[in-house]
């Protein structure tokens, strides 16, 4: 395939599915598989982390009137009963910190799933079974705006998204919106501290990747460092273009999933769950897939 028409469906790949509840990193393994181009090749690999860059750049874009209201009424919040602690700059910040530790602890492990397609498909699958019956079971939450959440809440939905991180396509914004329901959060409230909290978790695990591959290491064939890396015009060109669409449908997405939960559920995004695992096992099993 032509190197640029590759460059623009992974950008479109990522930008579709980074915070839509159903896995970037599995749908670009899927990728990998169905368009027989190597994601471990050293410029493939550096492409990813900047892809993904781009499709975190939607989220400032899209919420800059949140995140300055938010900065403006800290630490009170809008209604004078918010604190230091319970503020949500300082929930979603707690959170990151609460989910950036055990995640960096379980790197060795995440990176040994990220090469299997099976746990991929088995957490598409039982994720997306999760999320139906979550979506269908609340009905009535207690919590309708992200400014309501405390801090037991943010920390039990960032206990369960760290399972996003250990097994690669459990999806990081299925786990919080799941989480957040099961919390009594509503679907807009869950989804709102979704994109909040992948701001600064997306940032600093990209950056973390890209410091990782880039850096210089004495052990560098071992630990899959790709420095020193010569990058020529011709890939300078796909990375602006990846990077480019994947902040353009990313940012696209994002707007029209927060107005598709405010009138729909989530049961559309497990069904698709369900059966893209499904399909993926029933090709493994088949070899078709590999």
């Amino acid at each position: 395939m032509n190197d640029f028409l590759l460059s623009i469906l992974l950008g479109i790949v990522e930008g579709l599915t980074e915070f839509l509840p159903v896995s970037s990193t599995a749908h670009l393994r899927i990728a990998e598989a169905l368009l027989n181009f190597d994601l471990h090749d050293s410029f493939w690999k550096m492409y990813t982390i900047v892809i993904q860059l781009g499709a975190i750049l939607a989220l400032p874009v899209y919420f800059w009137q949140r995140i300055i209201q938010f900065l403006g009424t800290f630490p009170r919040g809008e209604r004078g009963d918010r604190n230091f602690i319970t503020h949500p700059i300082s929930l979603t910040m707690i959170a990151f910190v609460v989910t950036a530790l055990p995640s960096w602890a379980s790197t060795k492990l995440i990176g040994k799933n990220l090469e299997s397609l099976t746990v991929m498909a088995l957490a598409l699958l039982i994720g997306g079974i999760v999320m139906w019956v979550v979506d269908a079971m609340v009905t009535r939450p207690r919590v309708t705006h992200m400014e309501e959440m405390n801090l037991p809440q943010a920390v039990w939905i960032v206990a369960v998204q760290i399972l996003s991180a250990v097994f690669p396509g459990t999806s990081r914004s299925m786990a919080t919106i799941a989480a957040g329901q099961l919390a009594g959060l509503s679907r807009p409230a869950a989804l709102e501290f979704s994109f909040f909290l992948s701001m600064p978790t997306m940032v600093a695990a990209t950056l973390y990747d890209l410091y990782k591959t880039l850096a210089p290491n004495r052990n560098s064939a071992m630990e899959g460092n790709l420095a020193p890396l010569a990058v020529n015009t011709h890939q300078w060109i796909l990375l602006a273009i990846g990077l480019v669409v994947s902040f353009v449908v990313a940012l696209g997405v994002v707007a029209w999933f927060m107005r598709w939960v405010r009138a729909r559920g989530f049961a559309p995004f497990a069904i698709y769950r369900i059966l893209l695992g499904g399909t993926i096992l029933f090709g493994l099993g088949l070899g078709a897939i590999k």
